[in-house]
């Protein structure tokens, strides 16, 4: 929470209003669920938190099953950020996109309406142009530890021209930031 309340309150001359909005959002974020994420190891894999809104579940106030893929997509784009990667930047800059080639996922149980969440973020295998990422959606237990897997999945990410939509390999600074890790 140090490290992003310190880019909270640096940041905040000469930011967009986005820049400045995503920055108050991470800061938001890492503070309202530092007590969780504080009793997960660091060397673990990336996590976000979410929050279960009404919107995102059914009539029973379950999590409807398709928003787990949107909770692994906003995990997958602040992971890219947190590598100092933005999706729009490298459209404008390089040309090249990202696309969701596979998802395997699994559902093990319910989430339910207002419970916490975190969403993991983990390289499995790396090629030229595409990632394997498993990821996990998790509970947040009552006492505030890590709690039991929902959902997880296996996702393939394919970088991609943006303009023949065709397979392209990663640029320079993907490879550097993300592939390197793995």
């Amino acid at each position: 929470m140090i490290a992003h309340n310190a880019r909270f309150a640096g940041k905040s001359q000469g930011q967009s209003s986005d820049e400045l909005f995503h920055s108050a959002a991470v800061f938001l974020a890492d503070w309202l669920f530092s007590s969780i994420t504080d009793r997960i190891n660091p060397m673990d894999d990336f996590r976000w938190p979410v929050r279960v809104y009404y919107e995102d579940t059914d009539n029973g106030g379950v999590v409807y099953y398709a928003n787990y893929l949107k909770f692994m997509e906003r995990a997958r784009t602040e992971w890219l950020r947190e590598k100092g990667i933005e999706q729009d930047m490298l459209l404008e800059q390089h040309g090249v996109m990202f696309a969701v080639a596979s998802a395997q996922v699994d559902y093990l149980k319910p989430g339910r309406f207002n419970q916490q969440l975190l969403v993991s973020v983990c390289p499995q295998q790396t090629r030229r142009a595409s990632v394997v990422l498993e990821q996990k959606v998790c509970r947040v237990s009552e006492n505030g530890g890590y709690g039991d897997v929902l959902c997880r999945g296996s996702i393939k990410i394919v970088c991609v021209d943006a303009v023949n939509l065709r397979p392209r390999p990663f640029p320079e600074i993907v490879r550097r930031e993300i592939l390197s890790d793995h």
